[in-house]
């Protein structure tokens, strides 16, 4: 565990490193991300200032802010953390230099998961502070601080369970040439996440729930903050998250057996 937690300080650090090398990004992250918050926020008051303003069922505007503002958060960790360094693998699958991280005197899954941060898209935090904020005030209230003890355990519950889903999705590559395209229907797929689970009916409740749990990433979250999340639920999405992170694991491992390198 020591020395899993070196190699990620030193990954991080490299990243930092070279990140410092452009400071602008900084700002540009902000100023782009400034546009897609809105772009995320924006239909909510179609939604709740219609003509109709039906809203989402059973939840207020206010409320709605708080899954938003946890979706906003996720989407940075995604960009920031887990797509940079696990998409890499995709080329190293492809060109068969994923010898080079074989070789190497740590755990593969380790070394490929800390390749590569993007730490300026942290800007998505502050975006995502913002959401809160309105949201809150909305509401008229704040958080109680149980209420976010639980919230960041489940965000970072959601973190772990996006890191899962994500190695999944990479360790395809070593069975089919592209899985591009799985990437990127992934992350319109994640885009759902954006709403309450109220929205999601029938089957797309269950798929949303215990396939790719886009309710436990957002809406939980956002219901630990309001007070309203039962316990038995919250051990049951850390317990969920463990079994996403072992499958990952036992998958990542057998199709390791299946890699040839470049000059098998």
């Amino acid at each position: 565990m020591r020395r899993a937690l070196e190699l990620f300080l030193v990954q991080l650090r490299a990243s930092v490193m070279l990140a410092a090398q452009y400071r602008l990004d900084f700002v540009l992250d902000l100023v782009i991300g400034s546009f897609w918050t809105v772009a995320a926020v924006l239909p909510l008051f179609v939604v709740y200032g219609g003509p109709s303003k039906a809203g989402v069922p059973g939840w207020t505007f206010g409320e709605t802010l708080l899954v938003v503002g946890c979706f906003i958060t996720l989407q940075a960790v995604i960009d920031g953390a887990i797509s940079p360094s696990l998409t890499s693998v995709l080329d190293h699958v492809r060109k068969g230099t994923l010898d080079f991280v074989l070789l190497k005197p740590h755990d593969s899954q380790l070394l490929v998961s800390t390749s590569r941060f993007q730490p300026w898209r942290v800007a998505g935090l502050v975006h995502a502070s913002v959401v809160f904020g309105l949201g809150f005030s909305k509401l008229g209230h704040g958080p109680s601080l149980l209420g976010v003890a639980e919230a960041l355990l489940l965000l970072a519950v959601s973190t772990l369970m996006l890191y899962s889903l994500w190695l999944l999705i990479v360790s395809v590559s070593f069975f089919a040439v592209k899985v591009d395209n799985l990437s990127s229907l992934f992350t319109s797929i994640f885009d759902a996440a954006r709403w309450p689970a109220s929205v999601f009916r029938g089957g797309f409740r269950f798929v949303f729930t215990f396939v790719i749990p886009l309710v436990v990433m957002t809406t939980f979250p956002a219901e630990a903050l309001l007070g309203r999340l039962p316990p038995l639920t919250l051990l049951a999405s850390v317990g969920g998250a463990l079994l996403f992170a072992l499958a990952a694991r036992l998958v990542w491992l057998a199709s390791l057996s299946r890699y040839t390198s470049a000059g098998g």
